[in-house]
């Protein structure tokens, strides 16, 4: 195994190969010349045959993945010991029959991120072994019948195909443990049903057995654009099928939704509030498949890139960044206020500025794609590679804006035939119709009826026990069992007509019949002039919830200076405005009853939405504890302190941080993680929730922020500028090899909260990059994938290749640096803990053994009982 790169070796005895990313073009003979080879894996190469593998007689395991394979392999029929098979990530059009029926012990078949239509009737040769099949990113249109046949299938991905439909034969066995079918236009099983897994698949087609299916055709329709723009206007004036003016006094706060009827579809309106303050909410409601209407105000827009950014831009480049995938229709409104040539210049305007801002994402893409290509070890950007493309994949359809004059009826009726025309476009809403089971019409619409009836209060909230028994009374329901009302309930909420968030222990139980008081919920709190709001809770409500006026005065300072608020201001602010609803029945259920226990609904909400923060006081850990354990909650003296909740959207920059950091050093370890288009509008302020609810120890700013973890400082910086938006993290480096280790691992645990978080952006890249350290010089390390393993490179020292200066790996990338020799073995060390201090080393546990009550000093004041409890610690390297 002369081969460069090859990692020979047997694991659990089995003699394998390990050849990937060697930029191999043809098989080495080396290995072609070992029968006995039982595991071969050839990843990421840029092989277009593998002739000769019929040779490895004896092999069970072949990976081909991320190679340059048009043609399916024939030899493959030799491998007739094979159990694992991954072709995925190549460019294979045609499979050819004769192949799988060679192949009786196949388990595992990937096939995914190809270019194939059908699959070989052959396959179901495999009908006794095949447990695993990724078809996912083909260009499937119908379901392949082989898959059917394969009796020990236990899970199946088919994403991103053109499926229709999922037979229902396919779920009618015992084997079937998932299936993963998004990204298909599906109709039956809906995709909102597949999203609830393979019980409610089952489900849903048990139901079907009992009557035919019904039709559904529903438009989800959102409404954005700037304050003012009219979006409240046209959605009322649809709605009520006549011009509708909506007084500024009475635009959106937050989010309204509505519905109405044009022929036979359903459109669900959503109203979304244009105050930048609520965009912090409405990124959780965007939601993907639907119509977006962008509403501009024509007389407002003047022919200026700043117009243009402030009316547009923001908001073409947030649906980008959330749903890259979406029909967007622009509505030029208060044309009535415009010169009919001023509105045709300013619809030339608006449509040529966001054609270029999409040939500029596209070329963007192509760019970044470029980059890494044309790197010299590509091989190590591969899953960034393609991510990349994936995205180059999206498109966000805008179609030509339509200009009204909200107050003609027969502007309204035009913009109504417009959109029906564009939604009965199959190509634009693949996913419009959806077949349903006549029971979840019967649920809908006994739903509805619940909520607008005259006993159910304004805000919609039912427990779901009691919904069940509402339900059941109903003769058509009569028989509605739980886990059914659980399907049809996760189905409504997936499409936008209820909400019910099952995962959130608190709100488990309880379900929104009308999403709109939901957002009356998050508006409570994260609203526009929301100083205004606490400096007018009356006098009555501050002695409600035993505070006074200078109390009101200290809430008001505080929150303005550090974003915060108490428990108790937020009772009072939530009564004060719930009272004026007339909603005061609910307050206790929202806010938990009584000043210090329980927190209610909200806090689930804005807590499980990274709107804020519990801001924990540190408590002394209890005396009368038998042990502390890491990794378990370590038992503390109970306290009675009143809690206090950080906003970070509502955070000012002040100098606190910066002073706390010192200054940035020459020497720091630092990085950069750069966003494209930009970083999202509420994205740093969810970062300072996670981030901050990891590491106790912080200090926060508008667009700073700086964590302590074990004594070490982690400073992290907002910038977002067009073409230059990035989070900038910088500690102090280290002075030994322990210490690298700890600052590494910190900024990776960082930057690995960047990236989950980046996942509710489908269309936002995020990339990593290290300066090089010569003062002056622009060069960037592209940081390579990650591994989970926090090592990102092997190499000890790094070239720039700009200024040609050399820099110990350790410096730029996630490394340890390498030891001179071997440390000599150290002995445990051992640690006393007592109940007025505390310390935490490594994973060791702390086993109290006894308590010794100490005798009083000579003085006479006597002393608690002290805590002694034996701590053996390993250092670790």
């Amino acid at each position: 195994m002369a081969q460069p790169g090859a990692c020979p070796g047997q694991e659990d005895g089995v003699r394998q190969v390990t050849l990937s990313m060697q930029r191999l073009r043809v098989l080495p003979p080396a290995v072609l010349g070992d029968p006995a080879l039982e595991s071969l894996d050839l990843d990421r190469n840029k092989l277009r045959s593998i002739a000769g593998i019929s040779k490895l007689c004896n092999l069970k395991k072949l990976i081909l993945s991320k190679n340059e394979i048009v043609d399916f392999p024939d030899e493959i029929q030799s491998l007739v010991r094979l159990e694992k098979l991954e072709l995925n990530q190549n460019q294979i059009r045609v499979i050819p029959e004769g192949v799988f029926c060679h192949l009786p012990r196949l388990k595992h078949l990937r096939l995914n991120n190809n270019r194939l239509s059908a699959l070989p009737r052959d396959l179901a040769a495999c009908r006794g072994s095949l447990q695993y099949l990724n078809i996912s990113n083909n260009l499937f249109r119908t379901f392949p019948q082989p898959v059917l046949q394969l009796a020990c299938l236990q899970e199946l991905h088919v994403q991103n195909n053109a499926l229709r439909q999922l037979p229902r034969e396919l779920f009618q066995g015992q084997s079937l443990k998932m299936v993963k079918a998004s990204g298909n236009p599906l109709r039956e099983p809906p995709s909102e049903v597949c999203a609830g897994g393979i019980q409610q698949i089952q489900n849903y087609f048990n139901q079907l057995q009992h009557s035919s299916g019904q039709e559904d055709k529903r438009v989800k329709t959102m409404f954005l654009g700037a304050s003012l723009a009219g979006k409240s206007t046209i959605c009322q004036s649809l709605k009520q099928g006549q011009t509708k003016l909506v007084p500024k006094e009475e635009r959106t706060v937050g989010i309204e939704i509505s519905e109405f009827q044009i022929e036979d579809f359903t459109f669900l309106f959503w109203d979304f509030a244009g105050q930048l303050e609520y965009y912090m909410t409405h990124h959780v409601f965007i939601t993907p498949q639907a119509l977006v209407i962008l509403v501009i105000n024509l007389h407002m827009y003047q022919i200026t890139d700043q117009s243009f950014k402030e009316l547009v831009g923001f908001w073409i480049n947030n649906l980008f960044m959330r749903v890259p995938n979406s029909v967007v229709l622009p509505v030029g409104t208060h044309v009535d206020c415009c010169r009919e040539e001023e509105v045709e210049e300013k619809r030339r305007d608006i449509m040529a500025k966001i054609a270029a801002m999409l040939v500029e994402r596209k070329s963007n893409l192509a760019h970044f794609i470029g980059n890494l290509e044309g790197s010299e070890e590509p091989k190590f950007y591969v899953d960034q590679w393609e991510r990349l493309k994936e995205m180059e994949s999206h498109t966000l359809t805008i179609l030509h804006l339509v200009a009204v004059n909200c107050t003609d009826h027969s502007d309204i009726k035009k913009l109504e035939a417009t959109i029906l025309e564009h939604v009965k476009k199959e190509e634009l809403f693949p996913e419009v119709v959806r077949v349903l089971p006549p029971v979840y019409r019967q649920v809908e619409a006994a739903i509805v009826a619940i909520a607008q009836s005259e006993e159910m209060a304004g805000h919609g909230m039912m427990d779901f026990q009691y919904l069940l028994s509402k339900l059941s009374q109903r003769e058509s329901l009569a028989t509605l069992g739980r886990e059914l009302l659980q399907d049809i309930l996760r189905y409504l909420h997936r499409i936008g007509l209820l909400v019910w968030y099952e995962e959130i222990k608190h709100l488990a139980s309880t379900v929104f019949l009308q999403p709109t008081f939901l957002i009356t919920m998050f508006k409570l709190l994260v609203r526009y002039r929301l100083v205004q709001q606490l400096e007018s809770i009356s006098v009555d409500t501050l002695i409600g919830e035993h505070a006074t006026i200078r109390d009101r005065s200290n809430w008001v300072w505080t929150f303005k200076s550090k974003a915060m608020l108490c428990h108790r201001a937020v009772r009072a602010l939530v009564k004060h405005q719930l009272f004026s609803e007339g909603m005061q029945d609910v307050f206790e259920e929202i806010m938990g009853h009584g000043p210090h226990r329980g927190r209610g609904k909200l806090f689930s909400l804005l807590e499980h939405f990274e709107l804020c923060l519990e801001v924990r006081h540190t408590k002394a850990l209890n005396p009368q504890a038998s042990e502390f354990v890491p990794g378990k909650p370590w038992e503390t003296t109970q306290g009675c302190d009143e809690s206090w909740y950080l906003f970070p959207t509502y955070l000012n920059q002040t100098q606190e941080v910066s002073e706390v950091w010192g200054g940035d050093h020459p020497e720091d370890l630092h990085i950069r993680a750069y966003f494209s288009p930009e970083i999202p509008e509420g994205f740093f302020q969810r970062f300072l929730v996670k981030a901050c609810s990891f590491y106790s120890t912080h200090w926060v700013a508008k667009v700073t922020c700086l964590l302590v973890c074990n004594g070490r400082a982690l400073l992290i910086k907002e910038n977002n500028q067009r073409a230059y938006s990035y989070l900038e993290l910088r500690c102090r480096k280290p002075a030994g090899r322990t210490g690298f280790q700890f600052a590494w691992d910190f900024l990776v645990a960082a930057v690995f909260i960047v990236q989950k978080l980046a996942e509710a952006w489908p269309g936002l890249h995020v990339c990593v990059k290290t300066p090089c350290r010569t003062a002056g010089c622009p060069a960037e390390l592209i940081w390579p994938d990650m591994d989970g393993t926090n090592t990102t490179t092997k190499e000890d020292v790094k070239t720039c290749g700009t200024c040609g200066h050399r820099f110990g790996a350790e410096l730029l990338l996630p490394k340890v640096p390498r030891p001179p020799e071997q440390p000599p073995a150290q002995p445990s060390a051992h640690y006393y803990v007592t109940s007025y201090g505390t310390t935490t080393f490594g994973s060791s546990s702390i086993h109290v053994s006894h308590q010794v009550r100490r005798l009083p000093p000579p003085w006479g004041r006597p002393q608690g009982p002290m805590l002694v409890a034996k701590l053996v610690l390993s250092p670790r390297f």
